[in-house]
């Protein structure tokens, strides 16, 4: 028989021994905990709060036992472990609510931000992400160092759920988002641009499941473990977007370009430009592809400066309207023309989104006589066949249907039903890099969906330039703590 005057007893005794500044914390760290709720909007949570009321005030569960261990090994070994508990338990919740730091791993975004920086992302701008994937191996995103694997459990998996942040994206945010065509990866080319899609346009699904020793095994990430890109927000939910002649327009007016926006050149020289040179430009001498004149190079240049001198080298860069000016001023360049033809660039092929109605659009003439509609919650579209192939993606794998396809007859069926008509549960965006030529986004994979962002950079932390040592130039010390967004 339970004896209840006891267990009273012990309670009030273990309550009263408590100092007054054991429960000042207790009330502060209480305070806090209610207003994270509070913002949560899920208030089962409070529940929790019980917990915190043992570990500071009654102390029924024996979290600190070691503290009254005979040997003083275990004392420090586990204040150790204690401490580190903490901080990490407090480092999820910053990083998970408040914000973290990102690496830029490409050039897609220079000037505006280069490859090397190291960015502290606000992820309360838009509202956070109530975690998805909430069981995962602390400030790891998807695979464990070292040993490999993934560093999270797929179960279980929370439905997207954003809390109130402080204004929505807007048009000419650097946005941090999780890559959408990463949903489903070949491990070894998950940091490759040759994401998914393009793999299997090229070596086709059973090749790739056959081969695992090239590829690695193929694996769906959940939504917040796909992996981060960064971009400037050109296109907002149920705007239209067109690009002519490079400039971007969103239901037809004309968004202005970034201060260092970056366009592809030809450029032909009769002598080299050496590495010193471009660094002075600002310009990474590994983004510079020089060549001498073959037989294919003679027929596109002879196209695009018929008074090329096809004896000299050429060279294809990305260049700012600045850095163009200052080449052909300093004489070491002896013609130039702009182009967003990517040969030799990256050999990649210019296969825009949506496959099927792009064939004819260009990267600086983009979106047709009529512009790309964006999607936007709440949207009702016809479900015709230029509606499918443009906003299947959207429909089975954002939104969930995936048994949704095109029939013969030219029927669309949405969860294996006939239907004329789909209305998007999610706001969608358009992102682009200011390095145009360049930047894989969404001229080749399609729109963002709000499940996928992450938050907008607030500054650069450090800046390392990966192409130089880190005492020879490799730390550039003029971008330390500079705003992240400088055209906002």
């Amino acid at each position: 028989m339970i004896d209840t005057a006891k267990l009273k007893a012990d309670f009030i005794s273990r309550v009263k021994a408590n100092g007054w500044k054991r429960w000042l914390r207790f009330g502060i760290v209480s305070i806090i905990f209610f207003l994270w709720v509070a913002w949560l909007g899920n208030w089962p949570v409070a529940l929790w709060w019980l917990l915190l009321f043992d570990i500071y005030i009654t102390g029924y569960i024996p979290f600190t036992w070691w503290k009254n261990a005979k040997s003083k090994a275990v004392r420090t070994m586990m204040s150790w472990v204690d401490a580190i508990v903490y901080a990490l338990v407090l480092v999820y919740f910053i990083f998970a609510f408040v914000g973290q730091n990102y690496q830029i791993p490409s050039s897609s975004l220079e000037k505006t931000l280069l490859t090397g920086d190291y960015l502290w992302v606000n992820k309360m701008i838009y509202g956070p992400r109530v975690p998805m994937t909430p069981v995962n191996f602390p400030l790891v995103h998807n695979t464990m160092p070292v040993i490999g694997g993934d560093s999270y459990l797929d179960w279980p998996q929370f439905e997207y759920h954003r809390l109130k942040g402080w204004r929505s994206v807007e048009q000419g945010d650097i946005v941090v988002f999780n890559f959408p065509a990463g949903d489903t990866v070949a491990t070894r080319f998950e940091e490759s641009p040759e994401y998914w899609d393009i793999l299997v346009e090229k070596y086709g699904r059973e090749h790739i499941a056959a081969h695992p020793e090239i590829f690695g095994k193929i694996k769906y990430r959940p939504v917040d473990r796909r992996q981060h890109f960064v971009k400037r927000c050109v296109g907002l939910p149920g705007q239209r977007i067109r690009i002519v002649d490079d400039v971007i327009y969103t239901d037809g007016v004309a968004m202005p370009q970034p201060e260092h926006v970056q366009f592809s050149y030809f450029c032909t020289s009769s002598r080299p430009v050496d590495n010193d040179l471009l660094y002075s430009l600002g310009i990474a001498p590994k983004d510079v592809q020089s060549a001498t004149y073959g037989p294919n190079e003679r027929a596109i240049i002879s196209q695009l400066m018929p008074t090329a001198n096809t004896a000299e080298v050429f060279y294809v860069m990305p260049l700012t309207a600045e850095a163009a000016d200052s080449l052909l001023a300093m004489g070491y360049i002896d013609e130039m023309v702009k182009t967003s033809f990517m040969f030799p660039v990256d050999g990649r092929d210019m296969h825009l989104f949506p496959a099927g109605l792009a064939d004819d659009w260009t990267l600086a003439n983009y979106g047709g006589d009529q512009g790309l509609l964006i999607p936007k919650k709440g949207l009702t579209i016809t479900l015709d066949q230029a509606n499918w192939l443009t906003y299947q993606r959207c429909i089975r794998n954002y939104e969930g249907h995936p048994n949704s396809y095109l029939a013969a007859d030219g029927t669309v069926y949405i969860d294996g039903k006939p239907a004329t008509t789909y209305t998007f549960a999610m706001d969608y965006y358009f992102m682009m890099g200011d390095n145009r030529d360049y930047s894989q986004d969404s001229r080749f994979w399609g729109f963002v969906p709000e499940d996928h962002i992450v938050g907008s950079p607030m500054f650069v932390i450090v800046s390392i330039d990966p192409d130089r040592g880190l005492f020879h130039g490799g730390l550039r010390w003029n971008r330390f703590f500079i705003d992240a967004n400088p055209d906002k």
